[in-house]
């Protein structure tokens, strides 16, 4: 499939802001059989005074925006085209979950993949009682890491109310698991937490996600929004798989990989620090287009 990809995120300040330093992870990844970033663009008005752009510990493509003057409002523009490949899941080679942690063992690497980044607590994800007790109900001896993965994807789907209204992006898992709704960030946060604390590795994918609109319905431009979803470390055999808990599927041709990392916080799309005092406003809009080949 390609894909053409636009993403527009515009804040407005109650307050002019100075001194501002971005960081933005915007660009979808390229991925040895997976996936290739065609071209891809960013722009943001104001011009920034300095601009800076490097490779994270995880691989993102990131820019550093620095804006010294005061400025009303931050327009953010990522156009992107994404040839993404057909995945097969195969069959499953993952093994019982009381063999994992030796898989984990053996592996020496510490690479930015490796499934040691993705076992314990990470800046947002901290160990929640609510939310280990739920996940030991999927974990039974006879199910591959593989089977209960794809377990609490199911019951997390079907568990939780999907509403935009219900949490923040700075909701932690506990709270979002408490009320059973939230976004596809609150889903995958809380499966994340749920996997780690059965020992299995996981971690965090931001990107987009293609939408169909309903039979009869024409497709509104902009109605998108970013994606997240969960990878999960199932063996040495396997590796890492990846589950979509807000829709119950596996990630397949029509989820494109912006970043992986262990939370939220690691591919954050635009995060930073300014001077200001007041409220602001924030608009996002994302078109996902097929392109006929």
């Amino acid at each position: 499939m390609l894909y053409d990809i636009s993403l527009s995120i515009g804040y407005e300040y109650e307050v002019p802001a100075t001194g501002a330093h971005h960081m933005l992870r915007l660009l979808p990844l390229s991925l040895p059989e997976r996936q290739r970033l065609v071209a891809g663009s960013i722009s943001i008005s104001p011009n920034p005074d300095e601009l800076m752009a490097f490779d994270d510990f995880f691989g993102h493509q990131t820019s550093h925006a620095i804006l010294r003057a005061p400025h009303e409002r931050l327009d953010v523009k990522m156009q992107a085209r994404v040839a993404v490949q057909h995945q097969t899941t195969g069959a499953d080679f993952s093994p019982l979950l009381d063999r994992l942690a030796m898989d984990i063992a053996e592996t020496w690497s510490l690479e930015p993949h490796s499934p040691h980044h993705f076992i314990g607590p990470s800046p947002r994800l901290a160990r929640d009682a609510r939310i280990e007790a739920y996940a030991r109900e999927s974990a039974k001896p006879s199910l591959t890491v593989r089977q209960i993965a794809e377990e609490l994807c199911t019951r997390i789907h079907r568990d939780f109310t999907y509403d935009s209204e219900a949490t923040t992006v700075d909701t932690t898992p506990g709270e979002a698991f408490s009320s059973k709704r939230g976004v596809c960030q609150d889903f995958a946060h809380v499966m994340i937490v749920a996997l780690r604390s059965l020992g299995i590795p996981a971690g965090y994918v931001s990107g987009f996600l293609r939408t169909i609109p309903p039979p009869g319905k024409e497709r509104l431009e902009g109605a998108d929004a970013m994606h997240a979803w969960v990878r999960v470390w199932c063996g040495t055999l396997t590796g890492w798989l990846e589950y979509d808990p807000t829709n119950d599927i596996p990630a397949g041709t029509d989820h494109i990989v912006v970043g992986y990392g262990r939370d939220y916080a690691d591919v954050a799309p635009v995060i930073g620090v300014l001077k200001s005092y007041g409220s602001h406003t924030t608009v996002q809009a994302v078109d996902v287009i097929p392109i006929a080949l």
